[in-house]
């Protein structure tokens, strides 16, 4: 993104002319997740788990949403998988925030609920390859 792109929102919107030309392939691609892979060596995130959200939208959520901050964040989970084309969907939105914080967030809650009552290795496996597949036939 371009300098100080977070001073004017924390969603991005369809083609959003905050983003440059390199940064547009890396996140078509996923690969602005990638530097995401330190946080894993270090500890600090797992490959699949609830994604991190910003801090504007978690202090809206209600205490029982606030369990899925109780575990380590992922660089993918099945919300990531569910809202692939999230942008996209924004850019199509009267009102891109009241859309993400109506549909989209609870949404994505729900699915990060889900995912937490049977985190298994095997569920794990299953995310990250559908992960790949997503990624690879966009």
């Amino acid at each position: 993104m371009k300098p100080d792109s977070d001073k004017k929102g924390q969603l991005t919107v369809g083609k959003d002319s905050r983003i440059t030309k390199v940064g547009s392939f890396l996140r078509k691609y996923k690969l602005d997740e990638f530097p995401q892979f330190l946080n894993v060596l270090f500890g600090q995130m797992s490959i699949v788990g609830p994604r991190p959200e910003v801090k504007e939208f978690v202090d809206l959520y209600t205490e029982e949403q606030l369990e899925i901050l109780q575990v380590k964040p992922g660089i993918t989970d099945l919300a990531s998988l569910e809202y692939f084309e999230e942008n996209a969907l924004l850019g199509r939105a009267e009102d891109p925030r009241k859309t993400y914080i109506e549909e989209i967030m609870p949404a994505k809650i729900k699915l990060n609920k889900k995912y937490l009552e049977n985190p298994t290795i095997g569920n794990d496996l299953k995310i990250m390859w559908r992960t790949v597949v997503r990624i690879m036939f966009q």
